[in-house]
């Protein structure tokens, strides 16, 4: 593998422009000083609630994940770039989940194979022909971005369901301003905080046609024992809309309607953080008690729109991601600007062979996979692990993906043994309304803590860094 691009020191080891201030106040600050801001940050997210809980550990349900005090800088031109690529992909990524529900004419111009659409899990045949407000499938996106150079940037993964973390995003920053208030006054920051009002802005505008000028917006949660509940809670009272869970809605004639203590309210737009198969017991699982019976009636006939819609999963899948910039060139008509991670395809038998003469080397992902969970990381894993792997390839190929490992980017952090880099990447998020697309200048930086580990899931140990990108 090659050496990381360090984002601080450059290629020649020379201070990037980006970093000159931080690095100043880097030498100035003692250890003990930012150890003892790391502890009162700490203390702040555990007064807070910032809390996940991680399924089927057993020693503990709910953690704090790490928060590194040492910000992760992006200059304005180089946002300037992702930001219009995160604009191309994820305006593809819409023209694809229409066409798939409607025409199809990528399938039938050999785009991407029919069976990997029709045997995908996240495929859902019932939305077939069916339109949806505003034609606009994702909503809310989160693209992981993952650096290899000074202008090497590469998409590791599209999130089109139910993407998370956009408030550790938020959360971060007010943290820091709260602790070093001096370095906002010597960095230009691009504000995040108006992130709430952008989701808001999205989601009224995709409001049905006969929501009039003032449609209610509510938030739809498995629970409180939900993984991510903290999040949904928080989105909900920065938006200012009420956080309901199935029990609180109920369809009638087509119609979405929420409880209350005034009478029955009617519901325009709902965002969803329940997974298409426990949000509706008549059309999906019938055993969930999670959903609300009826709602994709009301769906399917205008009168509420979900955001993300139902059947966005099927851009989730790490063998479709392959396929993105054949997607992007055919309905934008122009190369993609944000490229792929090399990518081989395990159900094709050249690529399966080379996969399994280079395991060692390479990271294998189970198509559906997700968390940092059912991967191999080559060269990370011992001779039992990739054995393992190599005997999973054979019995289900069509099942995975392998990628190089690649030098994911470093920035600096502040560990046990002081500041260190360590390996990042990047999650922005994208709001597509029915009027625009909107992307707070930013996005939630997630590193891996582990000296070389290349792994920045909370799951697995990750934590996560404020993102600056300089306003000037």
């Amino acid at each position: 593998m090659a050496s990381a691009f360090d984002e601080m020191n450059g290629a020649e080891g020379e201070i990037r422009e980006a970093y000159a201030a931080l690095k100043r106040w880097l030498d100035t600050a003692p250890a003990d000083h930012l150890a003892l801001r790391r502890s009162q940050a700490e203390l702040f997210f555990r007064r807070i609630g910032i809390t996940f809980a991680v399924y089927g550990d057993a020693e503990s349900t709910e953690r704090l994940i790490p928060f590194d005090i040492i910000p992760r800088v992006l200059t304005k031109p180089e946002w300037t770039r992702l930001e219009e690529g995160l604009v191309q992909r994820v305006s593809a990524l819409n023209a694809f989940l229409a066409d798939l529900y409607g025409p199809r004419e990528c399938l039938k111009a050999g785009v991407i194979p029919e069976d990997l659409i029709y045997r995908n899990a996240g495929f859902r045949p019932e939305m077939a022909g069916r339109a949806v407000p505003h034609g606009i499938y994702c909503h809310i996106a989160g693209i992981d971005i993952v650096r290899t150079g000074p202008d090497d940037f590469h998409v590791l993964e599209d999130n089109c369901r139910t993407p998370s973390g956009v408030s550790y995003m938020l959360e971060n920053r007010e943290v820091m301003m709260r602790l070093f208030p001096e370095l906002f006054s010597d960095n230009r920051v691009a504000p995040v905080e108006n992130y709430p009002d952008s989701l808001l802005a999205t989601l009224r505008s995709v409001a049905p046609r006969t929501a009039g000028s003032d449609p209610v917006c509510v938030l739809l949660t498995p629970g409180q024992y939900n993984s991510a509940f903290y999040e949904h809670s928080f989105l909900a009272d920065k938006l200012g809309i009420e956080l309901v869970e199935g029990s609180d809605l109920f369809v009638r004639d087509d119609v979405v309607y929420m409880r209350t203590t005034e009478g029955p309210k009617r519901v325009d737009v709902i965002y969803r953080r329940i997974d298409d198969d426990f949000l509706d017991p008549l059309a999906f699982r019938p055993d969930s008690v999670l959903g609300v019976p009826g709602v994709v009636s009301a769906y399917q006939a205008g009168n509420v729109t979900l955001c993300n819609a139902i059947g966005t999963g099927v851009a989730d899948d790490k063998a479709v991601y392959s396929y993105m910039p054949e997607i992007v060139r055919f309905f934008s008509g122009k190369d993609p600007i944000l490229n792929n991670v090399p990518t081989w395809r395990c159900r094709e038998k050249d690529a399966l062979s080379y996969v399994l003469d280079h395991l060692p080397e390479l990271v294998v992902k189970e198509v559906n996979g997700s968390g940092g969970y059912g991967m191999l990381v080559g060269p990370h894993a011992t001779r039992q692990q990739i054995e393992d792997f190599r005997r999973k390839l054979k019995t289900a190929p069509d099942g995975f993906i392998a990628q190089p490992t690649l030098a994911l980017s470093t920035c600096p952090t502040f560990v046990a043994s002081g500041v260190a880099p360590r390996h990042v990447d990047l999650r922005p998020f994208v709001l597509t309304g029915s009027d625009r697309i909107r992307i707070v200048p930013g996005g939630l930086t997630r590193v891996a803590l582990k000296d070389g580990s290349l792994v920045v899931n909370s799951s697995q140990g990750g934590g996560t860094k404020d993102t600056w990108v300089l306003d000037a």
